[in-house]
């Protein structure tokens, strides 16, 4: 009775200097893509600068308590997992439409709540999915998620879409002194320090960057010390049939995007997901969707940019994570220093932004070792799998004849490719074939993978 069970790395809780550090490190990599989505849905609208600056302190302050619910979880909401969470892409298309077209923030909003209500509701249906998310489905998946998002990093490390100076020299310059900063301190540092490499990889292409001009903190003196969301700031949620419809869809593509991240981070951190811990990491964000449709901001999903992450730095804890979630919370209160986040330069996020999203690529390769590719269509379903859910990333425009529906599905790589990829394993290795097709392959790791 006097032993103790080890605890699990990712239920440590590291001393309070490496829980700020780790915390900052996961904040920093996902605050660009945080904002991006009130950014461009306010800038679409035409909102004030005053109402823009609202959103996005709100936005921040629902991350935190979004990844807060799933790091730390309580009865049945949240994985208990390092997720972070933030505002899905997945959405911005359909909210765009709606806000122009279809009643302005009321109607997103309105949308929004139905939505996060219908993924509470579904996320045990999803939870007995599982199954179908072998090594072979989640291994491609996850290659896809980092895959997918190199080209973010690719436009953060040009510049950032937009920029005047897009594609200069000095900006992919300043990248690359980044990226080779973050190599260096993995390489030679010290163990701590090269768990925050990426954190000092920014640091010192701040450092670098202000005095080149890259950029300047005059926005901090113009942003209010305190600033708090209140329900409803733009008026009572109004519900559209049509915007409901859109809205549900993204859900389930939120839903499938939000599977892949779970199961992703699961490997990384040897915890494996079960049905009832997907269950209730899908129930967390659909809780979260509520509250963003609460507190004037949108649907929330988990961040694939902190997977690979978590993956890099081989940091395990939740704690770490829900330490970003309280420095996400006073972000979201305290507008100055979100303003001071913000003034980090494209750059600089782009050359950590490279390590980081080619290290979730490198993880599904990983998973991927685990399967039997002799004497069976394996190889076949990877492969069409990574096409289809490259074919987005690479001509984004693909889809756009088609309908808003189609669109919303297809246009996430991540999304398109996890279906495909579910699709074909069925194809191949579930239902009735010719003679000599073997289904070991993926029955056994299924099996595990469903925590059977």
């Amino acid at each position: 009775m006097a032993t103790t069970a080890p605890v699990h790395p990712v239920d440590e809780v590291p001393p309070v200097r490496q829980l700020a550090a780790f915390g900052l490190q996961h904040v920093l990599a996902m605050y660009a893509g945080a904002v991006a989505v009130p950014l461009i849905v306010g800038g679409a609208m035409k909102l004030s600068p005053a109402d823009m600056a609202y959103l996005i302190t709100a936005d921040l302050l629902v991350c935190g308590i979004a990844t807060l619910i799933q790091c730390v979880g309580f009865w049945r909401f949240g994985v208990r997992l390092p997720i972070m969470q933030g505002c899905t892409f997945a959405a911005v298309s359909p909210m765009v439409l709606i806000g122009t077209t279809g009643g302005g923030l009321p109607a997103i909003y309105g949308s929004v709540i139905v939505a996060g209500l219908a993924i509470v509701l579904l996320a045990p249906v999803f939870g007995r999915l599982l199954r179908f998310f072998p090594p072979l489905v989640t291994g491609t998946v996850i290659l896809i998620i980092g895959i997918s998002l190199l080209p973010v990093a690719g436009n953060w490390a040009a510049g950032g879409v937009g920029s005047a100076d897009f594609g200069e020299p000095k900006n992919l310059a300043l990248a690359g002194f980044v990226l080779a900063v973050v190599l260096g301190v993995q390489r030679f540092a010290p163990v701590f320090l090269s768990r925050i490499a990426v954190l000092i990889g920014i640091a010192v292409g701040l450092a670098v960057a202000v005095p080149f001009g890259f950029t300047d903190f005059g926005g901090v003196g113009d942003s209010d010390w305190v600033g708090i969301s209140t329900p409803f700031h733009f008026g009572a949620p109004t519900f559209h049939a049509s915007a409901i419809i859109s809205m549900l869809v993204v859900a389930l593509v939120t839903m499938t995007e939000t599977t892949g991240d779970l199961i992703a981070v699961g490997e990384m951190t040897d915890r494996k997901i079960e049905p009832r811990s997907l269950a209730d990491g899908l129930r967390a964000d659909g809780l979260s969707t509520v509250l963003g449709g609460v507190f004037n901001t949108f649907p929330y999903t988990a961040y694939a940019q902190n997977v690979g992450l978590v993956g890099m730095t081989r940091v395990r804890s939740r704690w770490v994570v829900a330490a970003a979630g309280g420095i996400l919370v006073l972000l979201g209160l305290l507008p100055k220093l979100g303003a001071v986040v913000a003034a980090i330069p494209a750059p600089v996020l782009g050359g950590a932004g490279l390590v980081m999203f080619g290290t979730v690529a490198a993880s599904g390769l990983r998973t991927l070792t685990q399967v039997d590719f002799k004497d069976n269509h394996n190889l076949t379903v990877v492969a069409v799998s990574v096409a289809i859910g490259m074919l987005p990333v690479g001509v984004p425009t693909v889809y756009e004849k088609f309908p808003d529906w189609f669109q919303t599905v297809m246009n996430s790589g991540i999304s398109a490719g996890c279906l495909t990829a579910i699709a074909l394993n069925l194809l191949f290795n579930h239902l009735p074939g010719k003679a000599g097709s073997p289904k070991t392959a993926a029955t056994e790791p299924e099996a595990a993978s469903a925590g059977a």
